[in-house]
């Protein structure tokens, strides 16, 4: 008998693609719509996980197009810790679609927030990259000649890019209730004060994270028309939530609405999906480590395995087995330092 199933690829049939085969052969990758090359210009973003395709990238020589550098007189340890080489610009994690979006307005100057500063007992704090600067800013001046450096760094980023990564983390995020201004962190965990009579909860439903994300791009495509995005969906679990229910049951529900609003958004012309969150998730506890939330080099290395099969062009002058295994050495502890939703959790044991 014919039906539209009897001549579907193996990929598709679970008994082919899945069934007795070790995580190590499974391969969910669909054909790219696009691929990246030694000379595209890659800007990089997102939550925690983003950061192993950053420096993936440019273990390997591609081009990470990096917008706000560090001074060159600054060591390489003082650079990192003041958040610098990152991500493409120093706006550490962007853990929702709605912080992209302001922060593209904010950076043109469209969005202005009311609550656009915070003054701590050791110095002056961004409420929107709270712990870029360890120990806040020494005066409003530094700080508000910083914010017009980093602006210009952002506007250099999306709008030369050739490609962005952008991996979604979170649906939920604390939001100033007079202009809807979003916050990485909820006022108070890493600076600031939080109040309920100024401050609120906003949960992203799919709806949201598609039409954030559309707008995003559709209003960087107008300076930069040649913008293609890659979207993948962090697989590391909440930290906390603020939601009342079970974290287990708060990160399948957030992980899917962000699974369903990027394939959605695999509609748009030059949008893609790497499914790194279906990767790790397939390992189960081999990918992870022992505290059920931070992925192993393992993991780690399975994902970039299939990135370099998939979405690299051309193979660099560098082993790829050497300088992978480098860079996984490094990579767990470049995770595990620069997550700040890690605060959440070491909040409430304070």
């Amino acid at each position: 008998m014919n039906h539209p199933y009897r001549d579907i690829p193996d990929a598709r049939r679970w008994s082919r693609a899945m069934a007795e085969r070790s995580v190590m052969e499974i391969d969910p990758v669909s054909p790219p719509a696009f691929r990246i090359g030694p000379q595209t210009r890659v800007v990089t973003a997102g939550s925690c996980f983003a950061q192993h395709l950053s420096r993936y990238l440019q273990k390997f020589g591609f081009g990470c197009f990096e917008t706000e550098p560090a001074h060159p007189l600054l060591d390489g340890a003082l650079a990192t810790a003041f958040n610098y080489g990152v991500y493409s610009a120093r706006y550490g994690n962007i853990y929702t679609s709605r912080q992209l979006l302001q922060l593209w307005r904010r950076a043109c100057g469209v969005f202005m927030p009311a609550d656009d500063v915070w003054q701590g007992e050791d110095g002056w704090y961004d409420p929107f990259r709270p712990t870029i600067q360890p120990g806040g800013f020494s005066s409003l001046r530094e700080f508000e000649e910083d914010r017009r450096q980093h602006f210009a760094a952002v506007r250099r980023a999306f709008g030369e890019a050739d490609v962005l990564v952008f991996t979604l983390g979170l649906t939920e995020c604390w939001a100033a209730r007079e202009d809807g201004a979003v916050y990485p962190l909820c006022p108070g965990v890493a600076a600031g004060r939080f109040d309920a009579a100024r401050h609120q909860l906003l949960e992203l439903e799919v709806a949201d994270v598609v039409a954030d994300v559309m707008t995003f791009v559709e209003e960087v495509r107008r300076v930069n028309p040649r913008l293609k995005l890659m979207l993948t969906v962090s697989p590391i679990p909440l930290a906390a939530t603020a939601r009342e229910e079970h974290v287990l049951t708060a990160t399948t529900h957030a992980k899917a609405i962000l699974r369903v609003a990027a394939q959605q958004l695999t509609r748009l012309q030059g949008v893609y999906y790497f499914p790194a969150f279906e990767i790790v998730q397939v390992g189960g506890a081999a990918f992870f480590a022992s505290d059920r939330r931070s992925v192993n080099e393992q993991g780690v290395q399975r994902v970039m395995c299939l990135f370099h099969k998939h979405m690299l062009e051309v193979a660099t002058v560098t082993s790829p087995a050497r300088a992978q295994d480098d860079f996984l050495r490094r990579g767990q502890a470049v995770v595990d330092t620069m997550c700040d939703e890690q605060r959440l959790d070491a909040a409430g044991s304070e």
